[in-house]
């Protein structure tokens, strides 16, 4: 397979290339259409968190419960949703559909682009490349699960249910319930790849375990700006939900990055 790579052309090459995405574009457009088919499979999942039934909200009432509290606390709410446009509620099927679809091709996308770059690679890069890619796709998800069923129920339950005044009702637009909920699904995925980027900076030289013990403490006030900015509440608890295991991925980043130290000190060590 090498053998034959190493005879094509960039044209060869882009040519390649282009099946490749055309077969991710193809089989996340299947996927999307599938979503998009089971609509009330695909919006009781989406609309969950609307809900007072949502399992997070059962759950914290049933502890409450359990500790001699009111529960009614957790599940005692009501938030209407609207669609304010005529096309608004056709495009937001659409564009979750399109989400899902992603989502669940992903595996399968990476799979096609790991095959198109694995010719060029040498046995020992094909080995690390593989399990990196793997952990990339599992942390992502990783932080889409917790942002669906933890900081997202909890973010929705604060602003949707906060008020000025009681003369003021919430009634929340369907679309920037779909924005909110997509862009902190987006960031919390994003942000739980940080073991993924320190692997490839410390691999790259960018960074060492040194560097990041150094500033662990200036890293931890950026998460939790960041947090703040995933979270847009006031609530405190609901920021250390979402700094805490950012934080916890850094200390792991550390760990990862000083075995890539280690190994780095024996291969200089066994070149003298």
């Amino acid at each position: 397979m090498e053998e034959e790579n190493s005879g094509m052309t960039f044209w060869d090459h882009l040519e390649v290339l282009r099946g490749v995405l055309f077969k991710a574009l193809a089989i996340a457009v299947i996927a999307a259409i599938a979503a998009f088919c089971f609509k009330d499979l695909l919006f009781s999942i989406i609309l969950g968190p609307s809900t007072p039934d949502f399992i997070l909200y059962q759950g914290l009432a049933s502890l409450a419960q359990k500790m001699g509290l009111d529960p009614s606390g957790f599940t005692d709410f009501h938030v209407d949703l609207f669609s304010a446009t005529l096309s608004a509620q056709f495009m937001t099927h659409m564009k979750v559909a399109f989400y899902m679809g992603l989502i669940v091709s992903m595996p399968y996308i990476l799979y096609l682009l790991y095959g198109f770059v694995a010719p060029a690679l040498r046995k020992e890069e094909k080995k690390y490349t593989t399990a990196v890619v793997g952990w990339a796709y599992i942390l992502f998800m990783a932080g889409v699960l917790l942002n669906y069923f933890l900081i997202f129920p909890l973010a929705f339950r604060f602003l949707g249910t906060y008020q000025v005044s009681a003369d003021v009702p919430n009634i929340i637009t369907l679309v920037s319930y779909i924005d909110m909920l997509m862009t902190m699904t987006l960031l919390m995925g994003i942000m739980f790849e940080l073991p993924v980027l320190s692997w490839f900076m410390a691999r790259l030289g960018v960074i060492n375990s040194s560097f990041m013990k150094k500033y662990r403490k200036h890293a931890f006030v950026v998460i939790l700006a960041v947090g703040a900015v995933i979270t847009p509440t006031t609530d405190v608890f609901t920021l250390i939900i979402v700094a805490l295991p950012i934080y916890l991925l850094y200390e792991c980043s550390i760990r990862l990055v000083s075995r890539i130290d280690r190994q780095r000190e024996r291969k200089l060590q066994a070149d003298a």
